[in-house]
């Protein structure tokens, strides 16, 4: 039988939704921890494929999700393209800033990517063998202006400011650091099908800074530009977008972009993205990550009245955003009894 991800990314309707989260393997389980002692740093985590391997597997031997997601950084793709990055322990990851034409020209060309995410690729290799035969193997990257806005800034920033300021000051340079991007990560999400992975998602984390005319030209564009690579070079491989705080304008995201899927923020109401979202094929989301710190019958009751919304059509049950490593591991398994049993 199909597995249950893919039957409900090729558009089915399905009696219970596939499950997984984003960030499934993290800091709320006490064997990633322990894992990423033994790899010393978070770097040296995501390019041993053994132990990202490991962390990737660690959250469907313990929950039994229907999907596992590379366990990766969407900065790799930034550091393979020639920016410095490092991680600063309990502040998060650190690049050498990129704010000039001049600077966008001396990034390495797309195509030179390979030899430094060569263990990515492996670690793909790896789960595609020792995954269950029923789970799904889910690649991805980070969306274009999602990734600019780290490397033009040097860090993550509140309002992507930086990265706004490049844009109104050189629309020129920052839409060159766009198609550079773009370029690589076409490349990227190409290998990572040819290692073995199903499904690909692309992660567009600060979507929601963009409007107007920007949200076109640097959230659809790039989403509709990458997707049409894939659907040439692997036209059996589905895609999950998730402009994060999209708003009103995930309303025509997949028609727009190509998508097979929309993944949404939990921001969005579960009824109105039926109307407005669904009505375009799958969509994937979105209980609040609060939820699982804080558990109990709201947990309960959240998820399935999440799972009946989208009942009518094409749904994989996340959360909106990231599982927080104050999560409590019980409150997982408590939501995935909740779906499962609604």
């Amino acid at each position: 039988m199909t597995k249950l991800l893919l039957r409900a990314l090729a558009g089915e309707t399905l009696p219970v939704p596939p499950i997984w989260m984003m960030r499934q393997a993290g800091r709320y389980l006490p064997e990633y921890r322990a894992t990423r002692a033994q790899a010393g740093d978070f770097l040296s985590l995501c390019y041993n494929p053994d132990l990202a391997a490991e962390v990737t597997l660690q959250p469907i031997r313990r929950f039994g999700f229907d999907a596992a997601i590379l366990f990766a950084d969407i900065l790799l793709v930034p550091q393979a393209l020639g920016a410095d990055l490092w991680f600063v322990t309990g502040e998060g990851p650190r690049l050498s800033t990129v704010t000039t034409a001049d600077e966008v020209a001396r990034l390495k060309p797309a195509d030179q990517i390979h030899d430094r995410l060569a263990p990515v690729y492996e670690t793909v290799r790896i789960l595609a063998r020792e995954l269950p035969r029923d789970t799904a193997l889910i690649g991805f990257a980070g969306a274009p202006w999602t990734v600019a806005t780290y490397m033009v800034a040097g860090r993550g920033t509140p309002d992507q400011g930086p990265a706004h300021a490049l844009k109104d000051r050189d629309r020129a340079a920052f839409t060159a650091l766009i198609d550079r991007i773009t370029e690589a990560t076409i490349l990227y999400l190409s290998a990572q099908i040819e290692a073995g992975a199903e499904v690909v998602k692309l992660f567009d984390s600060w979507a929601g800074s963009l409007k107007g005319q920007d949200f076109d030209d640097f959230a659809i564009a790039p989403a509709r530009r990458i997707i049409a690579a894939m659907k040439e070079r692997h036209p059996h491989v589905p895609i999950i977008a998730f402009p994060r705080e999209a708003g009103e304008r995930y309303i025509g995201f997949a028609r727009a972009t190509g998508a097979d899927c929309v993944a949404l923020d939990n921001s969005v109401g579960a009824d109105w993205a039926a109307r407005h979202v669904q009505a375009d094929g799958c969509v994937q989301g979105n209980l609040d990550p609060r939820h699982m710190v804080t558990g109990g019958p709201d947990l309960v009751a959240e998820a399935q009245r999440i799972t009946r919304a989208f009942r009518g059509g094409p749904h994989i049950f996340n959360l909106g955003h990231g599982i927080t490593p104050d999560a409590d591991p019980e409150n997982v398994a408590l939501m995935i009894k909740a779906v499962r049993g609604a």
